[in-house]
């Protein structure tokens, strides 16, 4: 005998069963749907990644190695920047030294200029004296130089002529 509390608990029993089952059913269905997402936005990524295996990477590639080029073609062009400034850098320095040089002249000449005014008349005069001998010694030396030139042709000449009239001698006695 199954009284009706019986077949109302047995059919709450089994509505609750169907009612569960398909609470299941729909996460299933829900878990499915995320899954198939996944999938979906995975092959998406993948097929990304075959176009740009394919495609571009080749394109990066060639972006590589033109940017490649590039910064070779900058270090070279660097390198010859460095050398031109190292080089006008030289010759600046070089400049500055010559124009120092000309000015610590000039001033060593001002001074003693001035330190000379300082001097008495007699020390005054030898120091003329001095400067007038120092421009007759170049002087000298040039016309020494000069003469000594003129000695050395001279001494040539006379050897030729001697020489020839040595031959002119000899060419007689035969």
């Amino acid at each position: 005998v199954v009284t009706r509390d019986d077949v109302e608990e047995s059919l709450k029993a089994v509505f609750q069963f169907v009612k569960d089952k398909e609470q299941l059913l729909q996460d299933l269905r829900s878990k499915i749907e995320e899954t198939e997402q996944k999938i979906s936005e995975k092959q998406r990524e993948r097929d990304y990644w075959l176009e740009y295996k394919n495609v571009g990477s080749e394109i990066h590639a060639e972006k590589i190695s033109s940017l490649e080029k590039d910064i070779v073609e900058v270090k070279s062009e660097l390198e010859r920047t460095e050398e031109r400034y190292r080089e006008a850098l030289k010759v600046v320095r070089e400049e500055n030294q010559k124009l120092f040089d000309k000015h610590m002249k000039l001033l060593s000449e001002e001074a003693l200029k001035k330190a000379v005014g300082y001097l008495d008349k007699d020390c005054r005069r030898e120091i003329e004296e001095n400067q007038w001998l120092k421009e007759e010694v170049k002087i000298y030396r040039k016309e020494e130089i000069d003469l000594k030139a003129a000695v050395q042709l001279l001494e040539e000449e006379n050897t030729t002529l001697v020489a020839k009239l040595i031959d002119i001698k000899l060419q007689h006695l035969q």
